[in-house]
């Protein structure tokens, strides 16, 4: 199956999944960025490199392994690769922190890279992504518009938010110590896993032409 952390820059995604890695049975790590960052990422190259982790995924099933995957990319994203009905089980969370927290550690990382704009652009993406984890349908277009132009949006464009396969779990770093929030998402993912194995995972094979009556 494929386990995402997901989230704006610096929510300390990379930090909690390789630190929780050798805790896992058969789960495999890897960070989407690993395959190399474009001067100017966009939309279709964000779109295209999620097709290609989720078809790293894939090659992983086939071995027995699970990818915990982190990067940046939304539930919506995720469902809407051409790749992403293949998969046998897919679970995300959103690892997020305060946007104070998420500045400091901007300029820490990046001193002098960004400026004023472009943190309130990474602050403006976190907010969006924690909109976007609660209903799907919570500004759309900022994923959609200009999209790559394989994207299956359909799939999921008229779900609700009670829609039990429109979930992302939330984790909010914010004052917690790194070894408490590396514990909670080794116990996301095993019980992520354990729903997988059981059938209680929503996001299974087959969810594509399942419907939900509210």
């Amino acid at each position: 199956m494929l386990l995402k952390l997901t989230g704006s820059s610096c929510s300390g995604k990379s930090t909690l999944a390789f630190a929780v890695a050798d805790r896992l049975r058969d789960v495999v790590v890897h960070d989407f960025d690993e395959v190399g960052v474009p001067r100017d990422p966009d939309h279709h190259w964000r779109h295209r490199m999620t097709e290609l982790w989720v078809r790293r995924a894939l090659e992983y099933q086939e071995r027995g392994l699970d990818l915990l995957l982190t990067g940046q990319s939304p539930l919506g994203e995720v469902l809407a690769v051409p790749s992403a009905p293949k998969v046998d089980g897919i679970a995300l969370c959103l690892v997020d922190v305060a946007d104070e927290i998420r500045r400091a550690r901007l300029a820490y990382r990046d001193s002098g890279r960004w400026d004023a704009s472009a943190v309130d652009a990474f602050l403006g993406w976190a907010a969006w992504h924690r909109g976007h984890a609660r209903d799907p349908r919570h500004r759309p277009e900022a994923i959609t518009n200009g999209s790559a132009p394989d994207m299956v949006w359909h799939r999921w464009i008229d779900w609700t938010a009670d829609d039990p396969r429109w979930s992302t779990h939330t984790l909010d770093t914010t004052d917690e110590p790194i070894s408490r929030s590396v514990d909670k998402i080794e116990q996301w993912v095993v019980e992520q896993r354990a729903a997988h194995r059981s059938g209680r995972l929503p996001l299974t094979l087959g969810w594509v032409g399942r419907t939900h009556s509210g």
